[in-house]
């Protein structure tokens, strides 16, 4: 159903969580154009990604044709991260902590890879439980994704998203992003924002509720309207009590897929 901008806007003041994309969004880069281009490969790889991003392609085969040229070890990703160390685009620290002081709960939604992803929610004060990424699984045969991470194929952000709202997650929720992808994550999710700041998708503008190209416009719009009332605030789980939330969606076969630390590689 078409959202108008008013709408758009008032639903974003009202959020009680919010999910960002990471690759051309929280961080300037595509995790894995950068470890391309170290490996050598990043032209080639670079066209497979624009194509991803656009949805001209299955996210899942994009994927296994970048490995495919890239070829990652252990020890090539490792001096990848020294030598790059992954970077917030202009603004998002600013966003999630405005954000975190409303009482509202960030996710790190993304199709991108743990190692390059969770030292930016560390930057950002965000517990690995609330990273959902995709995983390395290094085996003789070459590289995968790990399978059980939604984000490894198409579709999977509004799986991830359910997840969330079956672990807990409270309404509205809100999805912030620069790709294809991410538009697909409304459904569930309430509301899709595009981001612009770092690519603007031609079909990402069309398909999005809103679309901004900074964070500082999505931080301004929380302030308007200062007379309306503040949402309720958010009553806070304990983190005994996530884990036994999260052990009772696993259960139901709903599992809210958490992160690993960024220096612990599946072999």
């Amino acid at each position: 159903m078409a959202m108008d901008a008013s709408e758009a806007r008032a639903l974003w003041r009202q959020a009680q969580t919010v999910c960002f994309d990471v690759d051309s969004t929280l961080s300037p880069d595509e995790g894995i154009d950068v470890l391309a281009a170290y490996a050598g490969v990043g032209e080639e790889v670079a066209a497979l990604t624009r194509a991803a991003m656009g949805g001209a392609q299955r996210f899942e085969d994009a994927i296994a044709a970048r490995l495919a040229l890239i070829r990652p070890t252990p020890t090539m990703l490792e001096a990848c991260l020294a030598a790059h160390p992954p970077r917030l685009t202009g603004g998002a620290r600013s966003l999630v902590k405005a954000l975190q002081r409303r009482g509202v709960e960030v996710h790190l939604v993304s199709g991108g890879f743990e190692p390059f992803v969770m030292p930016l929610a560390r930057e950002l004060g965000l517990p690995p439980e609330q990273v959902h990424a995709n995983r390395f699984v290094f085996a003789e045969t070459g590289v995968t994704l790990d399978p059980t991470s939604p984000t490894s194929a198409s579709g999977g952000k509004a799986v991830a998203m359910q997840r969330l709202l079956d672990a807990g997650a409270r309404r509205p929720l809100v999805m912030v992003g620069d790709g294809a992808t991410d538009m697909e994550a409304r459904p569930p999710a309430d509301l899709a924002v595009g981001f612009g700041g770092v690519v603007v998708r031609p079909s990402v503008q069309a398909r999005a509720d809103w679309f901004v190209l900074t964070f500082a416009e999505l931080e301004t719009a929380l302030e308007e309207d200062r007379g309306l009332s503040s949402p309720p605030p958010r009553k806070e789980l304990t983190p005994s009590a996530r884990r036994r939330t999260y052990r009772s969606a696993q259960q139901r076969n709903v599992a809210v897929v958490t992160s690993r630390p960024s220096n612990h590689l599946q072999r």
